[in-house]
């Protein structure tokens, strides 16, 4: 079981190095080389292909073996990763947005067959815990190796020395998993095996009208598109508001990409607590967050470069993505509550159906809020950010009648 798990662990963690460069790492670095806001919120469009890794799914499934495909996008990464490293940035956005592309490719294919890898490996209730444990804390450990480790050193290394480092972790990664034993045994997918699964797949039209028609489906939808605008504005464009005003880069992967993730990791564990002891208080934390919104706007007029100030910003950040990571446990319960009245035939694919959705949902408006700061400026755009994250408390369930029994089993 360790076996599996560091395998698994080191899969995840290689997985949110992406992620951690996008969110964190790229804005500051590109703001501080003289980036419009727009043109970094537009570099999310780039984390697109998570959104359409349903479209190779079936690929991925049906051909070759895991280990494979794991082996060709981490070595994949690492070769990105080299192209990376002879770009400079200052000068070469598109060259910059490129490799990020290649990059979210790469990992989206390799997060399918992770995901394989860990079906076919974990079994029973307990080894399925530790794996989906492992699957968070390790996506989440290589965000913040990315996003707050490196850019807390990126002033002294520099650029390319950093897509050096991440190559040659990739090209570790790499030869680990071309040897590592947990994979043995396993046999390629067969054309017969393909041609035989095919028949039993389901007319797109047919899919789709089954999984609108599932009760709460419509309601579930808007929701998970809508629930996290106000607060994605803010925290994509919170940080480069404080590298505009007496931050260093070096301070922000400290304390954004660093101890603010903490934070979110532990809202999450927290959420994953409440789900099992008082249900879903969903109305509750919504208004939390609305609060924190209204905390962390006050910020932009009276915020002057003292030690005070920093520590309430230090503060707004963590409290902010504290309440972001509860929120999103909440949430995901919440879909998994849609799903189960499902029928069981198309409840994987409902889910991921939702998860989809709700990627897409934060992304769009990511995308948009550069653009947004650049036309109107810091202070019109906190209010109308603080308009969506207050109007989205509104359209909450006040609870969800489960069980604590009903909720782990659900969770597992």
């Amino acid at each position: 079981m360790n076996d599996k798990l560091v395998f698994l662990g080191l899969l995840y963690f290689i997985q949110g190095i992406p992620y951690g460069l996008q969110l964190s790492l790229l804005p500051v670095y590109l703001r501080g080389a003289g980036h419009s806001l727009t043109h970094i919120s537009l570099t999310k469009i780039l984390y697109f292909p998570w959104v359409l890794k349903v479209l190779w799914a079936p690929l991925v499934d049906r051909t070759c073996t895991k280990r494979c495909w794991l082996v060709g996008t981490v070595a994949g990464l690492a070769l990105t990763c080299l192209v990376s490293a002879t770009i400079s940035p200052d000068v070469q956005y598109m060259g910059v947005a490129g490799s990020l592309l290649a990059m979210n490719v790469l990992a989206s294919v390799q997060d399918i067959a992770a995901d394989g890898a860990a079906v076919r490996l974990l079994r029973g209730q307990g080894e399925l815990g530790l794996g989906n444990t492992v699957q968070v804390v390790g996506y989440k450990a290589g965000s913040v190796f990315a996003g707050g480790g490196l850019l807390a050193v990126i002033d002294v290394a520099g650029w390319g020395w950093m897509f050096a480092l991440l190559a040659c972790v990739y090209g570790g990664v790499a030869l680990f998993v071309w040897g590592a034993p947990v994979l043995d045994g396993e046999s390629p997918r067969g054309q017969g095996e393909g041609r035989r699964g095919s028949k039993d797949v389901m007319q797109p039209w047919k899919v789709w009208r089954k999984l609108l028609s599932v009760p709460g489906t419509p309601w579930t939808m808007f929701y998970i598109l809508t629930y996290k605008l106000g607060e994605q504005g803010a925290i994509t464009m919170f940080p480069l508001f404080l590298l505009d005003h007496h931050m260093t880069a070096r301070e922000l992967g400290v304390w954004n990409g660093v101890v603010a993730m903490a934070f979110s990791i532990c809202g999450s564990s927290i959420g994953g607590f409440l789900l099992s002891h008082i249900g879903l208080l969903m109305r509750r934390v919504f208004m939390m967050r609305t609060v924190s919104m209204v905390f962390q706007s006050s910020l932009l007029v009276v915020l002057e470069p003292s030690a005070l100030m920093k520590g309430m910003a230090v503060l707004s950040l963590s409290l902010q993505h504290f309440i972001a990571g509860l929120i999103t446990t909440l949430t995901f319960t919440t879909m998994m509550n849609c799903t189960q009245r499902a029928e069981e035939s198309i409840q994987a694919t409902h889910y991921s159906f939702l998860a989809t959705l709700e990627v897409l949902g934060k992304l769009s408006f990511s995308a948009l809020a550069g653009g947004l700061v650049d036309t109107v400026g810091f202070p019109i755009a906190f209010i109308l950010f603080l308009f969506l994250t207050s109007s989205s408390a509104l359209h909450q369930p006040k609870n969800i009648n489960l069980t604590p029994n009903k909720l782990m089993k659900r969770v597992k």
